[in-house]
């Protein structure tokens, strides 16, 4: 008779064991599905500039280099453009540019940057004759 009650009880306990889990997966899961759902992503568009460069669209999960050399994330192929001209940078959920120390500079809604700036949805960041438009999604 012992063994039968010893019996009933390890399954209770297994089957308590397993539901004990199965709730934890459930909230981390659900956790995890909403943190997606209230991160917004960056996301960055060329609307003026070379014909090759217009409608390009990047979305930002990290620094994005701007500039005329080949190892930039936008590669712009002009005189007036620094090998490193921008920088795209997220810090937690804001977006910032930054001037690379380029010669011709940066400009953020026709403003000239002398330091990292903060950018707001619909803002454009231009370098020469290329306009980039910030959108957040």
């Amino acid at each position: 008779m012992i063994d039968i009650v010893l019996l009933i009880g390890r399954l209770l306990f297994v089957a308590l064991l397993y539901l004990f889990l199965f709730a934890i997966m459930k909230t981390g899961i659900g956790l995890v599905r909403g943190q997606r759902k209230s991160e917004r992503t960056w996301n960055i568009a060329v609307e003026r500039g070379p014909k090759e460069l217009r409608g390009v669209s990047i979305v930002v999960r990290g620094p994005v280099i701007v500039g005329r050399s080949p190892g930039a994330d936008i590669v712009v192929g002009a005189g007036y453009v620094s090998a490193r001209h921008a920088r795209f940078s997220l810090m937690g959920q804001n977006l910032f540019v930054e001037d690379l120390e380029s010669t011709n500079g940066t400009m953020v809604n026709g403003t000239y940057i002398s330091a990292p700036t903060a950018l707001n949805n619909n803002d454009v960041v231009t370098i020469g004759d290329v306009s980039i438009r910030v959108r957040r999604a």
